[in-house]
């Protein structure tokens, strides 16, 4: 999304990246201020919508299927001049096509980092007990070839320090 935010529409920030990768603790993190900035958000991440709606299939095809309902909740709330900070792996090409062709104000963020240092940090346990279904390991990860925002996390800066930069960049965005 470039500089033409629709008005009377809530902006969706879809923060998209391996498990582990900071996805969740930055999206919480920028939560007050995009709510100072934009008006009223919520945070929610693909955990949190697995959990109320009882999604327990982790293939390729329920995936990119939840990912789509999720892009169908995002445009219904943010239609309703709501923000939304969206957590959740997501790596799959057709979904993130989706919500660039039917939400207005898409913001694709992609948190970009290497699964080795995640599994080496420890960060996730879903490496730590890989049986299957696991997007960079047993699925392939469609990283996104032109997200709006990248941030590198190597985990050499604080979760403060990355969602500090963020904000910077989305300002420089919308």
């Amino acid at each position: 999304m470039k500089k033409n935010k629709k008005k009377n529409k809530g902006i969706l920030f879809w923060i998209t990246g391996l498990s582990g990768s900071g996805k969740t603790q930055i999206g919480k993190k920028i939560k007050k201020s995009i709510s100072n900035i934009y008006g009223p958000t919520l945070f929610i991440s693909g955990d949190d919508m697995r959990n109320i709606f009882e999604l327990k299939k982790y293939t390729n095809k329920a995936r990119i299927s939840n990912g789509i309902k999720f892009g169908k909740f995002c445009k219904f709330v943010t239609n309703q001049n709501i923000n939304i900070i969206f957590a959740l792996v997501s790596l799959r090409e057709k979904v993130r096509k989706w919500n660039r062709k039917n939400i207005s104000n898409y913001v694709e963020i992609y948190i970009k980092t290497d699964i080795k240092k995640i599994m080496k940090i420890g960060k996730k346990k879903v490496y730590k007990k890989f049986n299957k279904n696991i997007v960079g390991l047993d699925i392939r990860a469609e990283f996104p070839k032109s997200p709006d925002i990248i941030i590198e996390n190597d985990f050499k800066k604080s979760i403060k320090q990355l969602s500090d930069n963020l904000i910077k960049k989305i300002k420089k965005t919308i």
